[in-house]
């Protein structure tokens, strides 16, 4: 462990989308980082400085190594010495959208053996407002320790934004609440080692709450325009210039964009461990419930529309062929956790379509049971289309070309029309 002057050893438990790039950081900053992943290909990988993640270059990774800041094993008890340790594992829904917090609890019930007095143990997976004080500190403390008096116990959100090259993970600020002040300020200190701006509350629920809320906001307001979307269109109304009328007025308006769903590993799941939480101590949450829901139907409302499309050519989705541009959730990432995607394939397909899809980022996607392999943005595929699907807005399309040769082309992200594409061949949302 390091003297009290500062921090010099590090632990990131999980080193995916969110642990990989915040080691990265301590890494540059000369901070000692040992990751710790239970997948063992991943682990080696890493340690021959081949990142998986798109947001951390292979180059960068293999200096880390090269440097000896930056290793990676599956074995917990190599952060026994360390000073403090961020867990950075998936918290997904369940079947029935409850939420699967296992990972999180494997990852403490593997820490409490080797944590140490004074560590500082932060947890940064998205999880229900009480679940730190409620479930990892009892586990923590089942050795004896007791947290904010032997070692240091917080919650900090995630924020990372993959793909995102102006936010990036240094600048995004920081919010951090601890179990007692100490916590808090041990915390602070632990990640003001590499963040611009670190943001303390007075608890960890509170900064549970603020990742919630944030991702929220982001789902109600989706869903309330996607419904907006699907008014518009029945009235004859162009939803994307109404809202960009909208967003001329200078004051208490924030534009949100429609789209063909939510994808991701925040948005879509985030409301749901608020709701839950809030259904346990017997709140409704109404406005969250019906935003998950219309969001939930745009993928079937999708694929309504592109039978309505393909029916002005005298055309069914049984038997036509349809080209999908993007499978990622968002552009210009290879993420497809959620990807609306994903399921308007599988309904085309259930309805007789042919599909085919090109994505720069995705080499290949399984669907259901069946695996999909990129083809490349050709004329011949274009042209054989009975209709272009676009799902993903990605920046390395050539959407004018897409345009002038495909013979119809349904856009969900408008984004023909901000490349400025005027064609009678595209449909928008």
């Amino acid at each position: 462990m390091s003297s009290s002057n500062g921090v010099s050893e590090v632990g990131i438990v999980g080193l995916g989308y969110v642990g990989l790039p915040l080691a990265m950081e301590f890494a540059e900053k000369g901070v000692k980082v040992t990751g710790v992943d239970v997948d063992a290909a991943r682990a080696k990988t890493l340690n021959s400085g081949v990142s998986h993640i798109e947001d951390v270059p292979s180059e960068q990774l293999a200096t880390a190594v090269d440097a000896r800041t930056f290793h990676a094993t599956t074995d917990f008890a190599e952060l026994s010495g360390v000073d403090a340790i961020s867990i950075c594992v998936p918290t997904p829904l369940g079947k029935s959208k409850d939420p699967d917090i296992s990972f999180v609890s494997s990852a403490a019930e593997s820490l409490a053996p080797v944590i140490t007095r004074g560590q500082v143990i932060v947890l940064e997976s998205t999880v229900y407002p009480g679940a730190t004080e409620e479930l990892i500190a009892p586990i923590l403390e089942q050795r004896g320790m007791k947290a904010g008096e032997d070692f240091y116990l917080a919650f900090s959100p995630e924020r990372i934004d993959p793909g995102n090259k102006t936010h990036l993970v240094r600048d995004i600020p920081k919010v951090v609440g601890g179990m007692g002040p100490e916590s808090t300020a041990k915390a602070l200190a632990f990640y003001e080692k590499v963040f611009t701006h670190v943001a303390p509350v007075n608890s960890t629920r509170e900064a549970e709450m603020a990742k919630l809320l944030e991702n929220t906001f982001r789902a109600v307001n989706i869903g309330l325009v996607n419904e907006l979307a699907i008014i518009a269109h029945g009235m004859g109304i162009d939803i994307w210039s109404v809202i960009e009328a909208a967003s001329t007025k200078p004051f208490g308006f924030m534009p949100f964009y429609p789209g063909p769903g939510l994808g991701g590993h925040c948005i879509p799941v985030d409301p749901s461990y608020l709701s839950w939480r809030a259904r346990q101590e017997g709140f409704e949450t109404g406005f969250i419930d019906q935003a998950g829901r219309v969001n939930s139907r745009m993928p079937d409302y999708v694929v309504d529309r592109i039978g309505q499309a393909l029916n002005k050519g005298r055309k069914s989705i049984n038997g036509s062929k349809i080209a999908v541009l993007g499978v990622a959730y968002k552009r210009d990432v290879s993420d497809v956790r959620e990807s609306p995607a994903l399921d308007i394939i599988e309904h085309l397909e259930e309805r007789g379509a042919e599909i085919r899809y090109h994505d720069p980022h995705v080499p290949s996607v399984e669907v259901g049971v069946k695996t999909y392999t990129s083809s490349d943005l050709t004329a011949a595929l274009l042209e054989e289309a009975d209709c272009v699907v676009i799902l993903t807005d990605h920046s390395a399309i050539d959407y004018r070309f897409v345009a002038d040769t495909a013979k119809m082309v349904f856009d969900t992200r408008n984004v023909t029309r901000r490349s400025q594409i005027d064609s009678p061949s595209v449909e928008t949302l």
